[in-house]
């Protein structure tokens, strides 16, 4: 599984399954619902730190990558790259997706998790998601409009439920834009993301959500404990990676995972880490932030075959 993930860490798997149209995906679910065989659904692998055991089951990675636009109504596939979409949806003279060019993986996971950047989240633009669901040993592909999602904070419904809807593709309702405008947008957020994030070390992006203080006792602690700038107080979110440098935790590592220079909440291979590095690095983060501020940190990257 090093071989598809963006952490380049992670044994192998009992078996790999790449899926290319949404027949197929029908197909190959069915058969493993009817052998009662464990799965994982995988898309970009962006945003997920396999065990160094691997996995006892069978991964199906989501190879869907058709984006088709008519009209403001832009459709992508589960498996198109997030970026392709904010660079196709441009290029067809829309607004609303620039904010994506950065996010790695694909449409299928940023769907799932409701992905967001730069103030803009997935959720924003959404018009209908199409959905393999299983029920009773049966899978059936059925539409659901942005609403039934239930989208929150990288979150939605299609996470909470058990068996998970698989995402097949999605519908996007934008705005006509001016193309140069939005070009220069998405060039100002790159030169962003290049300069304050690790982008030429492997990572599977942000570690943990950002905080948010839910009461006046998180906020009084966080107040005597750390110099809170006015923009975070004011929309009650604390983003981890500023609280991960508050407390000093740059640099840290464990084995060959670290904690990015650049970057508090990146955790970066630097060379051979393995997954108990990394899992070690992150329960060090969560303890240094719990014991300074009294706060739980709280993953953003997935875990398989743990």
């Amino acid at each position: 599984m090093s071989r598809h993930t963006n952490y380049r860490i992670g044994g192998p798997a009992d078996f790999f399954v790449e899926v290319r149209t949404a027949d197929e995906v029908l197909q190959v679910m069915t058969v493993l619902v009817k052998a009662s065989e464990p799965y994982f659904i995988l898309g970009g692998g962006s945003n997920l730190l396999v065990s160094d055991a691997g996995y006892r089951g069978a991964v199906v990675q989501l190879a869907l990558r058709g984006i088709s636009i008519e009209g403001g109504q832009v459709r992508a596939e589960a498996g198109a790259p997030t970026g392709l979409l904010a660079k196709s949806s441009v290029e067809a003279g829309l607004t609303g997706l620039e904010w994506a060019i950065g996010i790695p993986g694909t449409v299928g996971g940023a769907v799932r998790g409701n992905a967001g950047s730069f103030g803009s989240e997935i959720k924003d633009t959404i018009e209908s998601v199409e959905v393999l669901v299983i029920t009773d040993g049966k899978v059936s592909r059925e539409t659901w409009p942005a609403a039934k999602c239930e989208f929150g904070y990288r979150d939605s419904l299609l996470k909470r439920l058990d068996p998970a809807p698989i995402v097949l593709a999605a519908t996007f309702a934008l705005e006509p834009g001016d193309k140069e405008k939005s070009k220069a947008r998405m060039a100002e957020i790159m030169a962003k993301r290049k300069a304050h994030q690790p982008l030429s070390l492997s990572s599977a992006g942000c570690v943990f959500k950002n905080i948010d203080l839910k009461g006046d006792e998180d906020l009084s602690k966080l107040k005597r404990d750390a110099d809170i700038p006015e923009q975070f107080l004011a929309k009650k979110r604390i983003p981890s990676g500023w609280l991960i440098e508050q407390a000093g935790l740059k640099g840290a590592a464990v084995g060959q995972a670290k904690i990015s220079d650049e970057h508090g909440n990146f955790c970066v291979n630097i060379g051979s880490a393995t997954a108990s590095d990394v899992v070690a690095l992150v329960s060090l983060v969560k303890t240094k932030i719990r014991d300074a501020y009294g706060l739980e940190l709280e993953e953003e990257i997935q875990y398989l075959g743990f």
